[in-house]
């Protein structure tokens, strides 16, 4: 549960005790949103300039009026494919475009105002991750021709992309060299073990190492290179235009279209997209946001929408939420709304200083983070992830996916929604009428018992029709109550629901209450994920797994409890600091049992959690063993160390322990990271014997929480055999730390 007293503050107050993170946090993501602003500009046909310019006003003015804590404002990748879309519509004048974007951004205000904001929970996932990976395949049809120095007249995506294959022989040398040493760089980021390279972000090692090949070929003028015995143009073609007077990039609105089809499509399809992905990534945001906090979506709405406003005013593209530079904010460690703010000025700082240098880049870079940032959108990991939420869930994604490319973003939405409420009449086996009499009146019902907790009686057909109904339900309970919510009467529960309920139950966990959910083990699904869409079908036996067979027998030969079960209490591990901003999505395969030695309760479970959200999301899988004591200790994290860490471990600490109170001790052992809140305490517990043991150990993580221990060695889910060998260290862990000691000197 998060102390309520470590929240930071709004305003004023907040910007005088937490400036110096949210700067430090805005740098980090500025150095991300340069190269991304300045490619989304250029994908959606607009000058460069333009991404700069809604990326500034994304960080100085929606900042003012937005509603969410710690999130990033600037133009996102799901609104290049609608603008390319509505220049089609609109003769490819990008004024009237512009006039549509103000249009826009005035109705997303009218949205917010008439509290319109909860309308994004409607949208079912799968349908919104099949939009997405429409929009990273027409990135990468739009792109690849830029990054190979080619060109295509084509007017459908495929085509396109067809060209692209048919014209790779003929592909510029010189240019496409810059895009593929640029989306190695983006692949291999994570995996280059130099801590110094992780200083900047990777596109900004993009753009960076792109500069060379600039001034060695002279792109400069404009000229005919040789290879092979052929000749290829090289020139300023193919670096980006910025105006050296940066007053010269404004563009304004042309509103002469108004009265036309073309150009309310295109207002629809602006409004529809950028406020879905806002409302979306505000959402994804608050799960990794350490402290809890929630987004109060129609007043985003109102925020992104009058920036949207300004910026169409200006030249400027639509201003959304984005989750990749939000990511990036968190893990930097930001507090505040005002680290938006800082990365809105230090762009612009940048921009007034670095105008020549920005002159200087060549469009295959930037064709590179977008063609990577496509198929990040579509990658076949993406459809893995939904596959692996239920079948059904990729039939929905894949559906949207083709009539997106098919057709448009608005008909790709209204089909995969078509699509999605038709299998669930199928598998609730009812009519139409039935189903939409038990979708809207379901008869769900709150129940206050006397001992002051709630039951809460879920009925009908539960999906995303519903999810508005459902948190209205649910708004009339006290906050940090006692809530049992029962499913048992419920036909059919899909994603949209289980993510909702899965939130309410987050939430109210952080702030003290405790929400179990029950009453779905008579419902079938395709799949053990604990979001996958559920029907009801009376009893059944579940399958079981040849490693939940040896780990049952483990439990019965050794006398422990054992749950293969999904276990919904996982609010307990939020109190470490490496969940804090990891969502879990799941804790399965639970053993329970106590180390008599030690007088300590212990639990050994599967965990399934995220590292990120939406476009920069990873999720992983582990065994995590958690060791209750009966006695407080120090808080510390223990990691791994690499190479370079000790000569960064001061840029380590700015980015992560110290947020938690933590201090780096760089000088305990040379295998592994120390940090601790208390230094003479972890003095007093880290000696000799103990350091020695962890020396000859391999460490992944190893944290206290004050109450109790986690460790996991690896990313990877534990063999059966490997459970004892897992308690044998914790156990052998807790004989070096010397506890009895520690009591005599606290005492």
């Amino acid at each position: 549960m998060i102390n309520r007293e470590l929240v930071p503050n709004d305003g004023l107050k907040g910007f005088t005790q937490n400036w110096q993170n949210d700067l430090i946090a805005a740098i980090s993501v500025g150095f991300v949103a340069l190269p991304l602003s300045l490619g989304i500009a250029v994908a959606s046909g607009m000058q460069p300039f333009a991404g700069l310019l809604s990326a500034i006003i994304g960080g100085v003015v929606t900042t003012f009026f937005r509603g969410s804590h710690i999130a990033i404002n600037g133009p996102g990748a799901g609104i290049i494919a609608v603008i390319l879309a509505g220049l089609g519509l609109l003769e490819g004048n990008i004024n009237y475009v512009l006039a549509a974007i103000v249009v826009s951004g005035a109705i997303q205000v009218l949205m917010g105002l008439l509290r319109m904001g909860r309308i994004a929970k409607m949208f079912p996932s799968s349908v919104l991750n099949g939009i997405l990976a429409a929009i990273g395949v027409i990135i990468v049809a739009k792109q690849v021709h830029f990054a190979l120095g080619t060109t295509s007249n084509a007017e459908s995506v495929i085509d396109t992309l067809k060209d692209a294959l048919y014209q790779l022989p003929d592909a510029n040398p010189y240019v496409a060299v810059i895009a593929v040493v640029g989306i190695l760089i983006l692949a291999l980021y994570k995996k280059i073990p130099i801590r110094f390279f992780h200083l900047l972000p990777a596109p900004m090692w993009v753009l960076i190492v792109s500069l060379p090949f600039v001034f060695l070929f002279d792109f400069f003028s404009a000229h005919q290179m040789s290879l092979f015995g052929r000749e290829y143009e090289v020139g300023p073609q193919f670096l980006i235009q910025i105006p050296d007077n940066l007053m010269d990039g404004i563009m304004y609105p042309d509103f002469s279209m108004i009265g036309t089809a073309g150009f309310w499509m295109t207002v629809i399809s602006i409004t529809l997209v950028a406020s879905v992905e806002t409302l979306a990534s505000a959402r994804a945001v608050d799960k990794l946001d350490p402290y809890q906090r929630v987004t109060k979506l129609n007043k985003d709405l109102v925020g992104v929408g009058m920036s949207t406003m300004i910026s169409g005013a200006l030249g400027g593209l639509p201003i959304t939420t984005v989750i990749v530079r939000s990511t990036v904010n968190i893990q930097n460690n930001a507090r505040t709304k005002w680290s938006n703010f800082f990365h809105g000025m230090f762009l612009l700082v940048l921009v007034l200083i670095l105008t020549p240098v920005l002159q200087s880049i060549p469009l295959a870079a930037l064709s590179a983070i977008l063609v990577y940032t496509g198929f990040r959108l579509a990658s076949p990991r993406v459809f893995m992830q939904a596959y692996n939420q239920g079948v059904e869930q990729l039939l929905f994604m894949v559906s949207t996916f083709l009539i997106t490319l098919s057709t448009n973003l608005v008909y790709g939405i209204v089909g995969g929604i078509l699509i999605t409420l038709t299998l669930h009449m199928l598998l609730a086996r009812v009519g139409v009428m039935p189903y939409f009499n038990l979708t809207f009146k379901p008869g769900s019902k709150i129940y206050n018992r006397e001992d002051g907790s709630v039951d809460v009686k879920l009925k009908g057909i539960a999906n995303f029709l519903s999810v508005l109904q459902l948190n209205k339900l649910l708004e009339k309970i006290p906050k940090a109550s006692v809530v049992r919510l029962d499913m048992s009467k419920t036909r059919l529960v899909d994603l949209s629901v289980m993510e909702n309920v899965i939130e309410y139950k987050r939430i109210q966990d952080s702030i003290g209450g405790d929400v179990s959910i029950v009453g779905l083990d008579h419902h079938w699904s395709s799949c053990n994920h604990n979001r996958a869409l559920k029907i009801i079908v009376g009893p059944r036996k579940k399958p079981i797994t040849k490693r939940q067979i040896l780990l049952q027998k483990l439990a019965n030969t050794k006398g422990w409890s054992f749950q293969r079960e999904v276990d919904w209490d996982t609010s307990y591990l939020r109190n470490f600091s490496f969940f804090e901003s990891r969502p879990i999505e799941q804790k399965t395969n639970s053993l329970r049992g106590v180390d008599s030695k030690h007088t300590a309760q212990w639990e050994i479970a599967d965990i399934v959690f995220d590292e990120g959200a939406m476009l920069s999301l990873d999720v992983f899988h582990t065994t995590v063993l958690v060791v209750r004591l009966n006695r407080s200790i120090p808080k510390f994290i223990v990691e791994k160390e690499g190479l370079f860490d000790k000569l960064f471990g001061r840029i380590k600490a700015l980015s992560g322990y110290t947020d938690h109170g933590f201090t780096l001790f760089p000088k305990i052992s040379r295998k592994f990271l120390l940090a601790g809140d208390n230094e003479q305490e972890i003095k007093s517990l880290f000696k000799p014997k103990l350091v020695k043991f962890l020396d000859d150990q391999e460490i992944q993580h190893i944290e206290s929480n004050g109450e109790a221990l986690m460790i996991f060695k690896y990313i990877h889910i534990a063999p059966a055999e490997e459970v004892q060998s897992m308690l044998d260290f914790a156990t052998h862990l807790l004989d070096r730390m010397n506890l009895e000691i520690l009591d005599k000197e606290k005492s």
